[in-house]
């Protein structure tokens, strides 16, 4: 048995034991996956804007207006579209992008089907269904893998103070993608069919609930079996976990009313450590009473927390000639000893630890410009052909680069890196950068140039148009990958090339870049 004042209990008190990590976790999956589109709403607030903006990077259009195109296409201007639309148009649009994802798939759907009926033989709709392609690639292997991620971390910070906030891509670190990522699919397709029924749909919910904590803690669980514990452990559950819901209504509701910003900082770590504690307390109690397929709980030490000598005896037992985990303190304190879970990443898995304080030569710094400047627009076409299926081309320079990524990665390596030990401060250090550096890009090309490479002025936290807080914090998050992961990752590779090479390679992007900035410039000059 359970109750819900000894969850709330338990979890408020682990949440001051770790708020800050807690709070990062949730802050990164709500910016990296849909599955809080609340949370992100008070960044990304937002009216739309037509696609014929004079600006070179135009926004998507929101859900709500998706829904009142689709309305529009297939009852024309009968008396119940005008009605719809009148509707939809006020109040209710702010809740339905309030309340769902910009990157959704299946509004991603909607606004292809929509394009479809536009122009069936147009251009545009090949980038619609590309941008589908990719935004549904996405969610299978990156959201679903990394709410698996929170799961795991939840579990852990139970029993080990100091679980990282790193703990989130356990997945990507074990190379066990391919098995929860299909798991979770079969999840998502059963639930969107059983929503079709609406009943059904709720029930399933709480059916289907459990299966990411059940692959957090087996990710090598078969889906028979992941969906049948599930479905055991909530067994004359459903309506106590509703319950459980919904005394959480009166938090929803109050963050709803600050557009989202409250779920940052309570109601997503309230309610994901509440899920956490409730699935140890059925998970132990099925374990305990030995019933059916309970040895695919297979993860003892997320309830036992293994004594001093027990690790010992386990490392001394442990043979890492199968597939040891990447190198790090097994015996780290207050940390789940990752030696004893019960599945380990193949042999070619097994890599050197990342260096962050690694020094970097001239040749690498080049090197390192041209790469992020190079995977800036790379990120960016990708995003814009999930969100909106567009293809945005590159109108300042010909080639596939972006500079203000380069730049932008330049100087987190020369500045802010003597900051990396403290991660809160590399953060804001970057926020704050990258803020002032887009500013200043956007003054520069609008007042030298006339042209207006992005307008934020429709956001509700801009500043002159030019920058808004939603995108700092998502380039701040990207610097600190850039600093502590890809930058001295992509420079271990480049290294790998003789000296010559490296030089020859650095030559090569600076001639085409040089020559790719002086057409512009001309081109600018005469029209």
């Amino acid at each position: 048995m359970w109750k819900r004042r000894a969850l709330k209990k338990k979890t408020r008190t682990l949440m001051k034991q770790s708020y800050c990590r807690i709070i990062s976790v949730c802050f990164l999956i709500a910016v990296l996956t849909t599955a809080y589109p609340v949370s992100t709403t008070f960044f990304n607030l937002r009216e739309y804007v037509s696609p014929q903006s004079d600006a070179v990077f135009t926004l998507p259009v929101p859900n709500s207006e998706v829904i009142e195109n689709i309305v529009t296409q297939f009852f024309g201007d009968t008396t119940f579209a005008s009605l719809f639309r009148g509707a939809v148009s006020h109040i209710s649009s702010l809740f339905i992008d309030l309340l769902t994802s910009g990157t959704s798939v299946f509004f991603t759907v909607l606004r292809t089907g929509s394009m479809f009926f536009i122009d069936p033989l147009s251009t545009a709709l090949i980038f619609y269904v590309v941008g589908a392609l990719l935004l549904f690639l996405f969610q299978v292997f990156v959201s679903n893998i990394l709410q698996v991620g929170e799961k795991r971390y939840f579990l852990e910070n139970r029993n080990y103070a100091q679980t990282p906030v790193s703990k989130i891509f356990f997945l990507y670190k074990l190379r066990c993608i391919r098995n929860p990522a299909w798991i979770m699919f079969c999840r998502s397709v059963f639930q969107f069919l059983w929503n079709l029924t609406i009943a059904g749909g709720i029930f399933k919910h709480y059916e289907y609930i459990l299966i990411p904590y059940i692959l957090a803690e087996n990710p090598k669980i078969s889906r028979r079996d992941a969906f049948f514990l599930s479905k055991q452990l909530m067994k004359h559950n459903k309506w106590k976990m509703f319950k459980l819901d919904l005394s959480f209504a009166g938090w929803h509701a109050l963050s709803i009313l600050t557009l989202g910003l409250l779920d940052f900082v309570f109601v997503i770590p309230y309610t994901a450590g509440c899920r956490a504690e409730l699935y140890a307390v059925l998970r132990r109690n099925y374990v305990l009473s030995r019933s059916t397929r309970y040895e695919q709980l297979n993860d003892s030490y997320l309830e036992h927390v293994p004594s001093e000598d027990e690790l010992l005896i386990g490392k001394a037992l442990y043979d890492d000639s199968q597939g040891p985990y990447t190198k790090i303190s097994y015996f780290a304190p207050e940390q789940y000893p990752v030696f004893l879970f019960s599945v380990q990443p193949p042999m070619r898995a097994v890599r050197s630890m990342v260096k962050p304080d690694r020094k970097y030569d001239i040749i690498s710094y080049i090197f390192l410009f041209f790469s992020f400047s190079i995977f800036g627009w790379i990120l960016e076409t990708l995003t814009r052909l999930m969100q909106s299926g567009t293809f945005e081309k590159n109108v300042v320079f010909c080639g596939p680069w972006i500079p203000v990524y380069g730049i932008y990665g330049l100087i987190i390596l020369l500045i802010i890196k003597r900051l990396m030990k403290n991660p809160v401060a590399v953060f804001f250090s970057c926020f704050f950068v990258y803020s002032v550096l887009e500013y200043l890009i956007n003054f520069a090309f609008d007042t030298a140039f006339g042209i207006t490479l992005r307008d934020y002025s429709n956001f509700l936290l801009n500043l002159n148009g030019r920058i808004y807080l939603g995108g700092s914090i998502i380039y701040a998050l990207l610097g600190c990958a850039f600093l502590y992961y890809l930058a001295p990752r992509w420079t271990g590779l480049f290294m790998k090339l003789g000296r010559p090479k490296r030089i020859l390679v650095c030559v090569v992007l600076c001639i085409l870049f040089a020559a790719d900035l002086a057409g512009s410039v001309l081109f600018s000059v005469a029209f």
